[in-house]
């Protein structure tokens, strides 16, 4: 008898017994719309990035776990931030007291940007910074780090995250109003454009939207909707799409739901390549959605916390399977801790794995012609395009976010999964079924509490040594600049190289520009 129960994916997509083929796909790998991927050969010619996230106490105790991950096989840093550097707070700010080094590197100035990439040739390496609000700092101090060390910096390469749309919508760490805001983000475009073009400009975050709560098809709307909202802001200033639209990236999450995360990674390229086609770009190369994704950070338990390896082992082969760029893989004991190098190492290798022994690699787009995978591709992407238009008619994405509508969508979102959780209709192995009597685990990394104290002794010296007429006379220029309609990214980084504070840096913003109170 066949069985009645319906089935969903987790963006309520209903799966269906049997798939029957769709049209045909003809296209190819490195073709436009690039569902299929954007370089024709994928992985046969060069692997993803595999970066770890890693960030946490001092940039001493970061910087050695950079060379860690480096001497494991990692190609690529990705650059954790703490709470007070990523709104633009000093560790000696009264509001940065118990959060200093907790959720990543405390970065002050440029003095501790040298002491972060200490023995690291950035002329050598790309990196990849989870910045927003203070985006435009922190990359003026990598660039006079960069021109320290003699490097080239149109050699230099990475990518900062940028994305201030999904700090209003889900995140929290923004500092200005979306206006100023808008507009440090595209002086970043221009200033790049020019003096640092290999340069990723923006990684337009849906991993955040997703952690908040989101589900896959307003993951991947919402992200699509915000990064239209950077070209049009783009285009307004007068920059040309052929030329900024190339350095953009996304940031995808990825989930448990293995078909439906790779169906949303194909759809993501296709309906990007049209956005920017449609905005009037003529070069393919600006029609490229390229992503970094990392694997479900909302989807680890504490409890059984080895069962976390299985699940982002499945998620990682899902953003393979997808196509991705790049790839961070967490480990097992985050949703108890900052990792420790044992759980680090364990996810590097899972990336190692999958990229050498399993074959997946070795094709293009390997479940491309799968009925299932390309109904689900087209049902994703219908679905997103839905909340685009709704977005656009609602103004675009500052106004949906004025208005809390994506808010109250992802809110949405979050209630009913995990009601499906606490009434059994959704099952978390360990949480709410297959349970089992709790092993403390052993050996957690824990943040020195008196990293604060050794921050603030760093910066009183720093402050004692630098040239303090020079740097009060810079932030005034500064002030000056952000009242005009010049671009601010040349004065940032004069600031820098005369080593005043980040949060010296920000607090002249705010003077100009205010705080964001949302309604």
């Amino acid at each position: 008898m066949e069985n009645s129960k319906k089935y969903f994916t987790d963006s309520e997509i209903e799966i269906k017994q049997t798939y029957s083929p769709t049209e045909p796909l003809i296209e190819k790998a490195g073709e436009y719309p690039f569902t299929r991927g954007v370089q024709a050969d994928m992985y046969r010619s060069k692997l993803w990035t595999m970066r770890q996230y890693a960030g946490f106490s001092t940039a001493e105790e970061s910087n050695k776990r950079y060379h860690y991950l480096l001497n494991n096989g990692t190609t690529g840093l990705s650059v954790a931030f703490d709470l007070p550097t990523q709104i633009g707070y000093d560790s000696d700010h009264e509001f940065a007291d118990g959060e200093v080094g907790k959720a990543g590197v405390a970065i002050d100035s440029l003095r501790d940007m040298e002491v972060l990439f200490d023995g690291i040739e950035l002329e050598k390496i790309t990196t990849s910074m989870t910045i927003n609000s203070t985006a435009s700092t922190l990359l003026a101090m990598y660039v006079a780090l960069a021109k320290k060390q003699g490097a080239d910096i149109k050699k230099i390469s990475g990518t900062i995250q940028n994305d201030i749309l999904k700090e209003y919508a889900a995140r929290g760490t923004y500092i200005y109003p979306p206006k100023p805001s808008m507009r440090l983000i595209t002086d970043i475009f221009e200033y790049c454009s020019k003096e640092v073009p290999k340069w990723n400009t923006i990684s337009i975050s849906g991993y955040h939207i997703r952690e908040a709560g989101a589900n896959a098809v307003q993951e991947l709307a919402f992200t699509l909707a915000n990064g239209k909202s950077y070209l049009l802001a783009a285009l307004d200033k007068g920059l040309d799409i052929d030329v900024f639209a190339k350095r953009l990236s996304f940031f995808f999450n990825a989930h448990n739901n293995l078909f439906e995360e790779v169906a949303k990674f194909r759809a993501a390229r296709r309906m990007w390549a049209k956005i920017t086609k449609d905005l009037g770009a003529k070069d393919t190369k600006s029609m490229m959605l390229r992503f970094h994704t990392q694997t479900g950070g909302s989807t680890l338990t504490a409890q059984q916390p080895q069962n976390n390896i299985i699940r982002v082992t499945i998620q990682a082969l899902s953003a393979v399977l997808g196509g991705t760029q790049s790839l961070h893989t967490n480990g097992f004991d985050e949703a108890i801790a900052l990792p420790t190098e044992e759980a680090a190492r364990t996810a590097l290798r899972t990336q190692q794995i999958i990229a050498f022994e399993s074959g997946v690699s070795e094709t293009v787009d390997p479940l491309a012609g799968s009925y299932f995978v390309e109904n689900l591709t087209n049902e994703i992407e219908e679905k997103a395009w839905e909340y685009i238009n709704k977005i656009d008619a609602m103004g675009g994405s500052v106004q949906a976010i004025e208005e809390g509508y994506i808010q109250d969508e992802i809110a949405g979102s979050a209630y009913r999964y995990q009601n499906d959780i606490e009434n059994g209709d959704k099952i978390i192995v360990g949480v709410n079924k297959f349970t089992a009597e709790e092993i403390p685990i052993e050996n957690i990394f824990v943040v020195d509490d008196n990293i604060r104290v050794q921050q603030i002794a760093k910066l009183n010296q720093l402050k004692s040594e630098r040239d303090n007429e020079k740097v009060k006379l810079l932030l005034q220029k500064l002030d000056a600049d952000a009242r005009a309609n010049v671009n601010l990214m040349p004065g940032i980084l004069e600031a820098c190289e005369q080593y005043a504070t980040l949060g010296e840096i920000a607090d002249t913003f705010r003077n100009v520009f205010g705080e964001y109170r949302p309604n």
